[in-house]
């Protein structure tokens, strides 16, 4: 009898192997337990990938020269010893996208394209985007090949991504391929312009596969997406840069950023436009491959046409024109309304304003043609780039991807600028217009920049400095009718600050404003989640109080929840569709640090004083007691 207790043991074990394998093979994304099978795919933003010169430009009265595979986008001293170069290198044809006859710039590839923009001793903190997420990758024992980059030249529109650099069939094969090596889904993070790619990527390959096949190759391989500071509705920054010129802190003069900006093809992709006008599919692909024109509609909802600003809290753009010279100076002046018609006097100067659809639809550009060079070009180019584009007119309000596990995370309550006033400046082209004042929403409230109150239509928060809350809170109209709402500190903490109301009522295009208190002193962190309304899919929105929109995807607690979420899903013995909220302690070395008021390392459950030569405070020498495994193992 002695013996056989062990071996009945043995087959003990065996079997509970045997049905965890099997719950492994059942389990969605075919990855559970197998945290080895998840590859990451990154798609980053505006100006974040980096390009590098194709072509050999002599570059006069200077000792720099652009030789093949120089760094362009961004080098920073080339652009203060040679602007004039570097901008060939940067500038497309405003009209076909071409590049410049004496020079060519090409999107760089690997994770050394979106790491750092301009490496080096001094600039490369500051030029840093995707090199901090990738350093947490490392930390936590992610594989090399599992972390995939997908940068693209984010000067071109999206059709011209494909026509020009074939880049959806390449981030389909960069799918496939991930699948095949690791063996289970991808994990998608996208962040601002990113997200819009992905938008396209995602309609793309409706036409490029059988629709029968279509989810099932997304179920096969995409598990989950990470929408990060996703500009849904746009982003009202663009029109300031295709007015006036944003250096975004470039040595450059804002007439100089204005051409650069205006040559760019995506410049119109994150255009602000309205939640109520919708386009229907204009084209169908039959099985034989090709493609037939459909019927085309673009069409307002009644709500559209009852608001003045589109659902935006207000107009986008109002604006001095010098002078009236008629009706057909105005193509589309019988949209304004008749208050507008009324107080236009021959040859003084009239203050028109537009809405967001009144943007995205050349209204705009239209009203202004006879007193701007650009205009004509840019709505030549909204037409074709944009309203006829064969796959996607993307200034149109997104609809849930169809993807099991969508996860909408972004900054709110800071100060963001929402409308302008322009005025012509008296100077010529690209210098013509200035802005003679800026309205901003700042948590709850519209303030002009003199610090005066405006009336409008503001939101429950304001946005991330960068993209309002109007347009990144969209994506909680893919939430469901009950929502389970979460609010923790930023900051490790013990659970005893964590608030939660449960099946919270929710309706369509109604923000979500839970009952819950503030404390002036703390971040905190909002969590909408719903895994009921949609079977067998998850939606979760996550707010982050104070997250500016470039730096979040820096941010240690971004990064600290997502491995939680990504370590909570892959477990066998989860028992929640969420990862806890209950308490956050260290994940990392880093995270321990020296309560000088208890004269030991704060969090003692987690955290011990470990010295390691070279240590030079007594924080360094705080250290996590034991090892990741065995702290992650409180979030199951």
């Amino acid at each position: 009898m002695g013996g056989e207790e062990p071996e009945h043991r043995r087959l003990a074990i065996t079997l509970v192997a045997v049905l965890l394998l099997g719950i492994l093979e059942l389990s969605e994304g075919e990855f559970k337990g197998d945290y080895s099978k998840i590859s990451g795919i990154i798609i980053p933003g505006f100006a974040s990938t980096q390009l590098r010169a194709w072509s050999i430009l002599d570059c006069p009265y200077s000792p720099l020269d652009f030789n093949p595979l120089d760094l362009v986008w961004l080098d920073s001293t080339k652009l203060l010893s040679a602007v004039n170069c570097w901008l060939k290198c940067m500038l497309l044809d405003p009209n076909n996208q071409t590049d410049h006859p004496e020079c060519k710039s090409r999107p760089d590839s690997g994770l050394s394209a979106i790491t750092e923009l301009d490496p080096g001793y001094i600039t490369g903190p500051l030029s840093s985007v995707w090199k901090e997420w990738v350093k947490w990758c490392i930390e936590f024992g992610i594989e090399a090949n599992a972390i995939i980059a997908a940068p693209y030249d984010w000067r071109l529109p999206p059709s011209l991504l494909e026509e020009r650099d074939l880049y959806f069939h390449k981030l389909k094969l960069t799918f496939e391929t991930a699948l095949k090596l690791r063996g289970g889904p991808s994990v998608v993070f996208a962040h601002s312009l990113g997200n819009h790619v992905f938008r396209y990527f995602l309609e793309w390959l409706k036409l490029e596969i059988a629709p029968k096949q279509y989810i099932q190759w997304l179920d096969e391989h995409i598990y989950a997406y990470f929408a990060v500071g996703a500009p849904l509705l746009g982003a009202i920054g663009t029109v300031k840069a295709t007015l006036s010129g944003e250096t975004f802190g470039l040595p450059v003069s804002e007439g100089t950023a204005r051409l650069m900006f205006n040559s760019f093809g995506s410049s119109l992709w994150m255009m602000p436009f309205s939640k109520y006008c919708r386009a229907d599919g204009m084209y169908l692909k039959h099985f034989s491959g090709s493609i037939s024109k459909g019927h085309h509609t673009y069409q307002c909802e009644p709500e559209e046409f009852q608001s003045n600003n589109s659902g935006w809290p207000t107009n986008i753009i109002n604006i001095e024109i010098p002078s009236i010279r008629g009706f057909d100076a105005y193509p589309s002046v019988s949209e304004f309304s008749q208050t507008n018609l009324s107080s236009m006097e021959c040859g003084l100067p009239t203050q028109l304003s537009f809405s967001a659809r009144e943007i995205s639809d050349g209204t705009f550009f239209k009203a202004i043609e006879d007193y701007d060079s650009d205009s004509k070009r840019i709505l030549q180019r909204l037409k074709k780039s944009y309203h006829d584009d064969p796959v996607l007119n993307p200034l149109t309000p997104w609809d849930r991807p169809p993807i099991k596990n969508v996860f909408c995370i972004y900054g709110i309550d800071s100060k963001t600028e929402v409308g302008y006033y322009f005025a012509p400046s008296g100077k010529p082209y690209p210098d013509n217009w200035i802005i003679t004042d800026v309205i901003y929403e700042v948590e709850g409230s519209l303030v002009s920049r003199s610090g005066n109150q405006v009336e409008g239509n503001p939101g429950a928060a304001s946005g991330d400095e960068t993209v309002p809350y109007h347009s990144l809170s969209w994506c909680k109209n893919w939430l469901g009718s009950r929502v389970n709402v979460t609010r923790a500190p930023q900051s490790e903490h013990d659970g005893s600050d964590v608030q939660v109301e449960l099946n919270v009522e929710h309706h369509y295009e109604q923000d979500i404003v839970p009952n819950m208190t503030r404390s002036p002193r703390v971040k905190y962190i909002t969590y909408y989640e719903d895994s009921e309304s949609i079977p067998g899919k998850r939606t979760a929105v996550w707010e982050l109080d104070k997250a500016n929109h470039r730096n979040i995807v820096r941010s240690p607690v971004l990064m600290r929840e997502l491995w939680l979420q990504i370590w909570h899903d892959i477990r066998v013995d989860a028992t929640s569709n969420f990862v806890t909220k209950a308490k956050r302690g260290p994940l990392r070395d880093e995270d321990c640090y020296w309560d000088y008021g208890k004269a030991r390392c704060a969090w003692p459950e987690y955290c011990e004083y470990r010295y390691v030569f070279g240590d030079v405070h007594l924080g360094q020498s705080c250290r996590l007691k034991n090892s990741l495994a065995d702290t992650l193992l409180h979030y199951v």
